[in-house]
């Protein structure tokens, strides 16, 4: 399949720490990656760097055949590129209507003049629009909730919500930063199933972080595993769960010796 997303020789360092250092990385078109490693491993920075908010220390990442480097992240979205957070950061007090309608605006033609005459364009397209944002709820299975204020969902619900803003943008690619972070076993079931159905129904190319082993490991049809920012591992899921390298970053050494003896 054709390369999407590759990361070149790229470093992130915040004074003399290096969060990340020095990653070679490919996402192919289609596919569904897992990026893994413990905690402070500089998952999150990597996405990060990704999505414009980090501008890396060196390297380049090229998406799509463009250099996403020194790209603002509103440019970043424009170019097929959305996200949801480790930390759900929703729009609390707008509904979920409105939460999906802002996700949309990158792909919205209008000028503030126009909005402000109120010009019979602009009402055909915010018409359009909120019936795109409805048709996003409905296939994310919240429509019902369109009109409720996003705080009052339950925390699985919320999880879909950020999703649904997610997908407004129409994404080529879709990074995920612990999908089913605080989930109980059905929601991560539920959720698995969705993130699935978004690449085999929608053609989405996904990048996930994710700590739940069970997850990543069966719904990835490649793994990446960095290490104090560094890869240290990358491959099939059969591959990574047997490299010695990843038992001991999870476990430590003696996991190591136990599981080679």
């Amino acid at each position: 399949m054709a390369v999407l997303l590759e990361a070149q020789n790229v470093s992130m360092h915040f004074g003399g720490l290096k969060a990340v250092d020095e990653v070679d990385f490919v996402v192919e078109e289609h596919a569904i990656a897992g990026l893994i490693g413990p905690n402070g491993a500089g998952k999150t920075t990597f996405f990060n760097m990704i999505t414009g908010l980090h501008k890396p220390t060196y390297g380049r990442i090229i998406f799509d055949g463009h250099d996403l480097v020194g790209k603002r992240p509103n440019r970043v979205t424009a170019m097929g590129i959305a996200r949801t957070f480790q930390t759900i950061r929703l729009f609390n007090n707008m509904s979920s209507l409105e939460n999906v309608l802002v996700g949309m605006n990158t792909r919205l033609r209008s000028t503030w003049y126009g909005a402000l005459l109120r010009t019979p364009g602009v009402m055909a397209e915010e018409r359009r629009a909120y019936r795109q944002a409805m048709a996003m709820l409905e296939y994310v299975g919240i429509a019902e909730y369109a009109h409720e204020f996003a705080k009052n969902l339950p925390y699985g619900l919320q999880r879909r919500l950020e999703i649904a803003r997610a997908l407004a943008t129409e994404p080529k690619l879709l990074l995920l930063d612990e999908p089913t972070a605080g989930m109980n076993p059905q929601e991560t079931h539920e959720t698995t199933r969705f993130i699935r159905k978004l690449r085999d129904e929608r053609g989405l190319t996904i990048l996930l972080i994710e700590h739940d082993m069970r997850v990543v490991m069966g719904i990835s049809d490649r793994v990446t595993v960095l290490d104090y920012g560094r890869k240290i591992s990358e491959g099939t899921p059969e591959e990574v769960q047997k490299d010695p390298r990843v038992i001991e970053a999870y476990l430590g050494r003696r996991a190591v010796e136990a599981f080679t003896q």
